[in-house]
C-alpha cells in the first residue's frame, strides 16, 4: 500500500500564501493519479485538486480555481499543492490521497482513495 505523508501546513492571514507537500513512499504515478482533498468546519469533505502521472496538467474545485496549484517532482515522488490568496474559508485539515487512475476523476469526487496520509492542518485568519 503507497504510503503518504503531508508537510507545510500552518496558520496564515487571508492572502497569503501556503505549499503543501506530500511525500510518497514509492513510485505511485504510473498506477494512480493523486489529488488533495479537504475537510473543513465549514464546507465539510471537499475534493480540491488532482493531476494524473504523466500530464501536469491539474483539475482543481471551482472554489479554488485560479488560487491554487498541483504539481508534482515523479523524480522525488512528492505531490505539492500551492495555495495563493488563501481565504478563511479555505481553513482545513488537508489529506494527500492516490486515487486508481482508471476511476480517477470518480474517486477523487467521492473520496474513494487507495491511500491517503494523515493531514495537515490549515488555519486562515483575518
Amino acid at each position: 500500500q503507497v504510503q503518504l505523508q503531508e508537510s507545510g501546513g500552518g496558520s496564515v492571514q487571508a492572502g497569503g500564501s501556503l505549499n503543501l507537500s506530500c511525500t510518497a513512499s514509492e513510485y505511485t504515478y504510473k498506477d494512480y493519479c493523486m489529488g488533495w482533498f479537504r475537510q473543513g468546519p465549514a464546507k465539510g469533505y471537499e475534493a480540491v485538486a488532482r493531476i494524473y502521472g504523466d500530464s501536469d496538467t491539474g483539475y482543481y474545485a471551482d472554489s479554488v480555481q485560479g488560487r491554487f496549484i498541483i504539481s508534482k517532482d515523479s523524480a522525488k515522488n512528492i505531490l505539492y499543492l500551492q495555495m495563493n490568496s488563501l481565504k478563511p474559508e479555505d481553513t482545513a485539515t488537508y489529506y494527500c490521497a492516490a486515487y486508481w487512475r482508471s476511476s480517477c476523476f470518480n474517486s477523487w469526487k467521492r473520496f474513494h482513495y487507495a491511500s491517503r496520509g494523515q493531514g495537515t492542518q490549515v488555519t486562515v485568519s483575518l
